[in-house]
C-alpha cells in the first residue's frame, strides 16, 4: 500500500454465519478518495484469489477509518493524545470494561485515561476495542 501513498490503518475480520466479513481501513495525509479504496479492493482481491487466506465465503470491504476511527496500536493512540476516546477492555478493570474519556497520554504499554475526573490506567494488553470520539 506505500506504493500507491497508502498507510493500512486496521484490519478487521467479523464471521457472520456462512459468510464473513473482512473490513481494511486505508489511510493517508490528504484523506481517502473512493478510487484509493477501489485500488486496494483490486490489489487485495487478486492476492486473495491466488493465495486464499480467509476460510469460506467473505465480502471484503475497504475503507476510510472515519472521523470516529478505530484505534488498532499504540503509536496510533499516540497520535491522539488530547482526545476524547471510546475504549473497551477484554476482562474488567476495578469493575468495569467500557472507559470514555480524555486520552491524557501513552505510558509505555498503558494508556492514561481521565474518565469523569478520575484517572484510570488501562494496559493496552487489555485492550478489546477503541475508537476515537468524533
Amino acid at each position: 500500500m506505500n506504493a500507491l501513498g497508502l498507510e493500512l490503518w486496521g484490519i478487521e475480520h467479523m464471521p457472520q454465519g456462512k459468510r464473513s466479513l473482512l473490513r481494511i481501513y486505508i489511510d493517508k495525509e490528504d484523506g481517502v478518495a473512493i478510487e484509493d479504496c477501489e485500488k486496494v479492493s483490486r490489489q487485495v482481491s487478486s492476492i486473495f484469489d491466488v493465495e486464499d487466506p480467509v476460510a469460506g465465503e467473505y465480502t471484503l470491504e475497504v475503507s476510510s477509518p472515519g472521523m470516529d476511527r478505530p484505534v488498532y496500536t499504540l503509536n496510533q493512540f499516540t497520535s491522539y493524545v488530547g482526545s476524547q476516546v471510546n475504549v473497551r477492555l477484554r476482562m474488567p478493570l476495578n469493575g468495569r470494561k467500557r472507559f470514555k474519556g480524555l486520552l491524557e497520554k501513552v505510558d509505555g504499554e498503558n494508556l492514561c485515561l481521565l474518565v469523569d475526573g478520575a484517572a484510570h490506567v488501562l494496559p493496552f494488553s487489555a485492550v478489546d476495542k477503541a475508537n476515537i470520539v468524533f
